[in-house]
């Protein structure tokens, strides 16, 4: 049992790894093509290596298939319109808050569009406050921490906060409400078909924005394939199906702890990969904002699935 939690915290840590890398290959992404461009192809591309990941899980778990055949034709037809359902809207989230982060790394580095978007940790627990569910004291000592290292990570001297930052953390509260449907829609539907279909729907309408908004070519999508195959095959499909297999079995805090190391591995990406360099400011900021993410992870926190940077 041992050997399983330590090899399933190394497949935890590589979901973060390859999460963490991701907003490097969305930054390089952006000096090819536009950000619904990107977005759009590299979900489409995430949603298409989802499909014999399904096959695969389908074989490995045969279980879930005998009980799929034995229930009723109109249990199943109303656990399509179920699976159907959570797709479309998780995907409908996904397509807005995607976005806004693909948009915020134009204008910022990827180690702050890390640790902004993992707000999502601290901003879930607050938002359930609408649908009664109470905060730990540790959630809002997060709560604290968080906006004293969104002060030092993205507000400047002139009090006024970066085009970037601002778009960023507005994905951030996006993926909370993404998370939200994810929570009241996996406990319903096979996760990782849902997810196929998110990624599905975000390619389409992300797609429509691209063709209206934006001029796509082929030499620009031929020049950027290989931040849109990272993050398409690798973000998208590779790192959900890691987390997947390696959360089975796991404490759900540890998991998570470990998941969010990706906000630690953007930075040192971006570090390396990009050259781009924190101020000792921003250095303080990252330090508050990755004692938040913890403190909100802390036993008698709900596990949340994650799906997707």
């Amino acid at each position: 049992m041992k050997k399983q939690q330590i090899r399933n915290s190394l497949i935890l840590f590589l979901t973060a790894f390859i999460w963490g890398v991701a907003f490097v290959a969305q930054s390089k992404g952006m000096d090819y093509v536009e950000p619904f461009t990107f977005n759009g192809v590299r979900s489409v591309i995430g949603g298409l290596f989802l499909i014999p990941c399904i096959f695969v899980l389908n074989k490995l778990n045969p279980e879930r298939q005998t009980e799929y055949r034995t229930m009723s034709p109109e249990n199943q037809k109303a656990g399509r319109k179920k699976l159907m359902t959570g797709g479309i809207l998780c995907g409908i989230v996904f397509f807005v808050a995607s976005n806004l982060q693909q948009f915020g790394i134009v204008y910022t580095t990827v180690g702050k569009a890390g640790f902004i978007t993992a707000m999502y940790i601290v901003i879930v627990p607050i938002l359930g406050l609408f649908f009664r569910r109470k905060c730990s004291p540790a959630v809002w000592l997060g709560v604290l921490l968080a906006v004293g290292g969104l002060y030092f990570l993205c507000i400047t001297d002139g009090f006024a906060i970066g085009q970037g930052e601002l778009l960023v953390f507005l994905c951030a509260v996006g993926f909370s409400i993404h998370i939200m449907v994810i929570d009241h829609y996996t406990q319903l539907v096979d996760g990782v078909k849902m997810s196929c279909i998110q990624f599905l729907v975000n390619g389409f309408l992300s797609g429509i924005c691209m063709f209206v908004f934006e001029s796509p070519n082929m030499r620009s999508l031929l020049a950027a394939w290989q931040p849109i195959l990272y993050a398409g095959i690798l973000s998208c499909g590779v790192a959900y199906t890691l987390q997947i297999v390696g959360q089975k079995g796991m404490n759900p805090t540890v998991a998570s702890l470990i998941l969010s190391l990706e906000s630690v591995i953007s930075v040192l990406a971006g570090l390396v990969l990009l050259k781009q360099e924190m101020s000792g400011r921003e250095i303080l900021g990252c330090a508050l904002m990755f004692a938040a993410i913890i403190l909100a992870q802390l036993p008698g926190r709900k596990k949340k699935e994650r799906i997707l940077s």
